[in-house]
């Protein structure tokens, strides 16, 4: 598995302009939003559910790929040294409203206990940061993530 990871990122730094495909996509949304599921120590039953919705919502994939690429998602975010590999990825090569859906996804995973960590609500600021998403998107996503 390891392996697949590295090819993924070895496969987009040879060139200046990497072509991402759908699959590439998906890994680097899922990463993110696994991202908000683990940093509170917490992750559970609840925040698999909702990220396992977000994944099927946002790119209509059958269960067996959707596992394989949360198991997937899991380890390149593991090894992951910052949030910066995913998100270049996703702003150089994603529409805004593609963006805007992955923030509302966080959100929904940060809400899946029913409590919102301070830490949660950091890494997904940072996200949208880094996404170049403006603030009231920002607040936008959150709202309706609560609904």
């Amino acid at each position: 598995m390891l392996r697949k990871i590295q090819q993924f990122f070895d496969k987009l730094s040879e060139t200046e302009h990497p072509v991402l495909t759908e699959k590439d996509k998906q890994l680097a949304a899922c990463a993110l939003m696994l991202e908000v599921a683990a940093i509170d120590d917490n992750f559970g039953e609840p925040e698999l559910n909702i990220l396992a919705e977000e994944m099927q919502k946002q790119f209509s994939l059958d269960d067996e790929t959707r596992s394989e690429l949360i198991e997937l998602a899991h380890t390149a975010q593991a090894d992951a040294a910052s949030l910066h590999q995913f998100t270049s990825l996703i702003h150089k090569h994603c529409e805004p409203q593609d963006k805007f859906q992955l923030l509302v996804g966080m959100w929904r995973i940060a809400f899946a206990d029913d409590h919102l960590d301070k830490y949660e609500e950091h890494i997904i600021r940072k996200v949208a940061e880094l996404l170049y998403i403006r603030h009231s998107d920002f607040i936008r996503a959150k709202k309706l993530a609560k609904i």
